[in-house]
């Protein structure tokens, strides 16, 4: 009797389990389809800002910007910004990136490189506070990431690399390819790179610009590092709602199975109960003719 009552106190929260995890996975393909818009909506401007640079570049040797490279004073720092999520059961997000970013880090410390790093999301701040790396500074963008808020952290950033507080600035976060493909990487944000020139020697693009390409450059240069580091918080959300969605799937699909197996024990204890019971009687009576 014990045995069958445990089984049943099993199958209840196997089935409450598998009810939340269903829910979890409906919520996160309503977030992924709304996010894997917004992605999608701003590929586009993104490569379209890095067209426009590449066309204003129309020498690259003599491009002399302090988002480049320029003269600028020297830190041997550098900086890292981690982009994590908030919450968890999102399958190996989290730990994709986070590796990804350690093994970063420890490579440039061992080279004599101070990193400075500064984390976006609440499981990359635990994750580096948990391996006794300090935090700079944390960035709360939520999973709506705006483009204002963005805005503000790279222009932060650039006040920093022009001001020579940091050599570089790389970001950390999980790019998104497609519905099957998402690739944890380090994108180097700043200094920009300049656009090759071709192997003729003769520049790609000739064109007259007005106004000047140095006052274009210094209206185009900040805003594809913010072009940039928007699409990088947007394709990290997109993936980490598709290892969620996988994730609970995963978790539905598991809980699903163990409660048939709840199930089938649960009968056949019941069914051997049955059989010890009519066993009983059946002895009894046969005790008492």
């Amino acid at each position: 009797m014990a045995q069958i009552r445990e089984i049943k106190k099993r199958m209840v929260a196997v089935g409450t389990i598998q009810r939340i995890t269903k829910t979890m996975q409906m919520i996160a393909t309503a977030k992924f389809t709304a996010a894997v818009q917004r992605t999608r909506a701003t590929q586009p401007y993104t490569e379209k800002i890095r067209e426009l640079v590449a066309a204003v570049c129309s020498d690259p040797a003599d491009l002399d910007h302090p988002l480049v490279g320029g003269d600028r004073p020297r830190s041997g720092r550098e900086l890292l910004l981690v982009i994590g999520s908030d919450r968890g059961f999102c399958g190996a997000f989290n730990s994709n990136v986070l590796r990804n970013s350690l093994r970063y880090h420890r490579s440039r410390v061992a080279e004599g490189i101070e990193v400075q790093v500064e984390t976006s999301g609440k499981k990359a701040s635990n994750f580096f506070k948990f391996a006794q790396i300090p935090v700079a500074q944390t960035h709360e963008i939520g999973d709506k990431p705006s483009f204002e808020d963005v805005s503000a952290v790279a222009d932060r950033f650039m006040d920093l690399f022009t001001a020579g507080e940091v050599d570089s600035v790389h970001v950390a976060y999980m790019r998104f390819e497609s519905n099957s493909r998402q690739i944890a990487e380090i994108q180097q944000l700043l200094p920009l790179q300049a656009p090759e020139s071709d192997e003729s020697g003769v520049s790609a693009s000739m064109y007259e610009f007005t106004p000047d390409e140095a006052t274009l450059l210094n209206d185009l240069l900040p805003r594809a590092i913010r072009t940039s580091l928007f699409q990088s918080y947007n394709d990290a959300v997109v993936s980490e709602q598709i290892m969620r969605m996988i994730a609970m799937k995963a978790a539905t699909d598991n809980a699903s199975s163990l409660g048939r197996t709840l199930k089938r024990d649960y009968n056949r204890a019941r069914q051997a109960r049955i059989t010890t019971e009519l066993t009983e009687i059946v002895s009894g009576a046969a005790a008492l003719a």
